[in-house]
């Protein structure tokens, strides 16, 4: 697992190949393997692979998220917060959970927050996707993890990256 911590980048430059469907399977196994509070399970995720809805995904915000049109895969992390208070923390696990998986199957991945964000002036990016999507109202739409074959593979940070102060010995 250490190695795959490593390993694992944002990437946000894809190639046209298709991802293979034993991997999309897999990636999907992965996001309901995910650990949830108290297993309530309160995500529901939408594989989107057809190209013309991943490039309106794409214009689901004002900055970041335009280099998802060049994604094969685009995630949808949602979740019903009528099931658990843990919904934003269960989504974010599973998305986590998502980026990893991928990266042991040699895909790139790029978490792509909507939550909090806005497509314009006058649109949130939440709702923006969840109308393109039909996603019920009463669901949080957290996130989009956009995935592919990297075009463009950062090397992993060095270990001197690490901010080793971000650690305390028994107190603050």
């Amino acid at each position: 697992m250490i190695e795959l911590l490593r390993k694992r980048r944002s990437v946000r430059k894809y190639t046209d190949k298709p991802v293979e469907k034993e991997k999309v399977e897999l990636l999907s196994e992965a996001l309901l393997r995910s650990p949830s509070s108290r297993g309530r399970n309160p995500w529901e995720f939408i594989l989107v692979d057809d190209k013309k809805t991943i490039i309106k995904l794409a214009e689901a915000k004002k900055h970041g998220s335009s280099f998802a049109a060049e994604a094969t895969l685009v995630y949808v992390i949602t979740g019903d917060r009528d099931v658990s208070d843990m919904c934003i923390e269960d989504c974010s696990i599973a998305a986590a959970t998502l980026h990893y998986a991928a990266a042991s199957l040699d895909l790139g991945s790029c978490w792509i927050q909507l939550r909090g964000r806005e497509k314009d002036d006058a649109t949130l990016s939440e709702d923006y996707v969840r109308r393109l999507l039909g996603i019920p109202d009463s669901y949080l739409v957290l996130a989009m993890i956009a995935i592919g074959y990297p075009a463009d593979a950062p090397e992993p940070h060095p270990e001197n990256y690490l901010r080793k102060s971000k650690i305390r010995l028994n107190r603050f």
